[in-house]
């Protein structure tokens, strides 16, 4: 069973080292490219005002978040809920030099870049030369986001999931040619057992289904399944 968690920050601007600040945080959980309905979400009060042109991205003001906790309220929620997994983001060292950034100011230690899975720059190594910001992904995969009017994180996570995996080859979860696939829809810690194999059940047609088939190929003019190999054994002559 493979774990990953995709995630989606909205912050009040574009660099961290300018004191800019995360004021969301949404991330979804997928096993094996499927999400499990297991989401967390955060508003957070950035403690500083937010720019009107990061407003009209997100579509967040400072007055929306006041009362809303602080990061340091829910970085123990968050890395709980991310444990030990390959965490997925779209221009993910983005996402990370916030977290980073967080991190740290509320005295944790910071996310280990091994784990993240940057599905831009998949995109960019599959499509090269093309569009591949989220909205441009969704509909290159027939994914519809007519609801994305602002940059949300929760729906971002969302669309993300879909579209990373579509950039994983699409495969169909559970689809496996081994006898002894897993049931792709169990639960972390949830114990999962081998899939019954499926017993052949080969169509035989009856005597007089063939009698009717051999009436019908009589009415034919060298029809097809009178050669080779197709022809029936004709029995030795005694």
């Amino acid at each position: 069973m493979t774990r990953q968690v995709v995630l989606d920050t909205e912050t009040t601007g574009l660099d961290p080292l300018l004191g800019d600040r995360v004021l969301e945080v949404a991330a979804v959980e997928i096993v094996n490219l499927m999400p499990t309905g297991r989401t967390f979400h955060r508003l957070i009060d950035p403690e500083r005002v937010v720019p009107p042109e990061s407003t009209k991205v997100h579509g967040f003001t400072a007055e929306m978040l006041k009362g809303k906790p602080r990061f340091a309220e829910i970085a123990a929620a968050l890395l709980e809920f991310l444990g030990d997994a390959p965490i997925v983001a779209h221009n993910a060292p983005f996402d990370f030099g916030f977290l980073d950034a967080e991190l740290r100011r509320a005295g944790h230690a910071v996310l280990d870049r091994a784990r993240m899975i940057d599905s831009l720059e998949i995109a960019r190594r599959r499509f090269p030369g093309l569009p591949n910001n989220l909205d441009a992904l969704c509909r290159r995969f027939g994914i519809d986001n007519s609801m994305r009017t602002s940059h949300n994180a929760v729906l971002d996570t969302q669309l993300l999931a879909q579209v990373y995996l579509e950039l994983m080859g699409g495969r169909q979860p559970g689809l496996t040619l081994t006898a002894n696939v897993m049931r792709p829809t169990a639960m972390p810690g949830e114990a999962v057992a081998p899939a019954v194999a499926r017993t052949p059940r080969p169509i035989v047609p009856s005597e007089a289904e063939l009698a009717a088939h051999r009436a019908f190929l009589a009415k034919l003019k060298d029809p097809l399944w009178l050669q080779p190999p197709f022809a029936e054994e004709t029995p030795p002559a005694a």
